[in-house]
């Protein structure tokens, strides 16, 4: 950013726990363009909170009770209260420069009218390889938070999620997109991909065995979510969708390594669920 730039009237709130080799560029990425940085970290066992320090973020601690809010709702209730607008970017991912100039022109005029929240594409990094065809999910990571709410769905019970809301969005009453990227790059080894998206699987099959939460979780997702929510036989349909509908084969062997960790991810999800009911 150069001297003068003004900047953007946003704050940006990191959610972490143990992303001590990921937290470093997601700070660098926003540090200087927005007026607030705050790392929420619950409890790392890392150097995650230092790391976040030295690189210049506001570092605050998040202890969850086991009840609502969660921590993203936990971050719109009590993250620089004084700015309307939040970002929420989780500690393996950052922002493009294109979505830096984006958010520029979005904001050049602070009290033009606005929707009341910015769906943004998620670049997507597997096995040290950017995807560039076979993912394209959009993650309402943009609120105005007098506008927005994480919903209250009733999987407190739910093995596999903890403190962080599951895979749905932020309700708004108006939501926008933007075109450039937020790139999820994660740098840990992929055995952490593959031991988070187990515990999320958990979560996955214990719904199967409680559909009025499925249905509400359903109801939260985005359009896309909402589509592959009601599909019959997923494993099959996610990799015949990310492999070759959406070409996913173009982007080599990351491409069908990803294709096959979901379509894997998917059948984890329905096998749980045939296991036993999962209380």
């Amino acid at each position: 950013m150069t001297a003068g730039t003004p900047k953007l009237p946003i704050a940006v709130a990191i959610p972490t726990k143990n992303e001590g080799l990921n937290i470093a560029e997601a700070v660098k990425s926003v540090l200087g363009h927005f007026e607030a940085v705050v790392v929420v970290d619950s409890h790392s066992t890392d150097d995650t909170a230092k790391i976040a320090e030295e690189c210049g973020a506001e570092v605050v601690t998040y202890t969850w009770d086991g009840g609502h809010p969660r921590k993203k709702q936990w971050c719109l209730e009590n993250v620089r209260t004084d700015l309307d607008w939040i970002l929420l970017l989780d500690g393996d991912e950052r922002l493009s420069p294109g979505l830096l100039a984006e958010l520029r022109e979005t904001f050049r005029n602070p009290e033009a009218p606005k929707p009341a929240a910015y769906d943004i594409p998620l670049g997507y990094w597997f096995s040290g390889k950017r995807l560039r065809h076979g993912y394209t999910i959009r993650k309402r990571s943009l609120t105005d938070r007098t506008r927005c709410h994480y919903p209250e769905v009733g999987d407190l019970d739910a093995p596999g999620i903890g403190e962080v809301e599951g895979h749905y969005q932020p309700v708004a009453a108006s939501v926008g997109t933007l075109s450039h990227p937020i790139e999820h790059q994660d740098l840990d080894p992929v055995t952490a991909w593959f031991e988070r998206h187990n515990r999320y699987s958990d979560w996955e099959a214990w719904l199967e065995h409680h559909p009025r939460v499925k249905e509400q979780v359903r109801q939260v997702k985005s359009r896309q979510g909402q589509l592959f929510h009601k599909a019959p036989f997923k494993p099959v349909v996610s990799f015949a969708y990310m492999y070759l509908y959406k070409r996913g084969f173009l982007d080599g062997r990351a491409g069908l390594d990803f294709a096959l960790a979901m379509s894997f991810y998917r059948w984890q999800i329905a096998l749980k669920s045939r296991e036993k009911p999962i209380r």
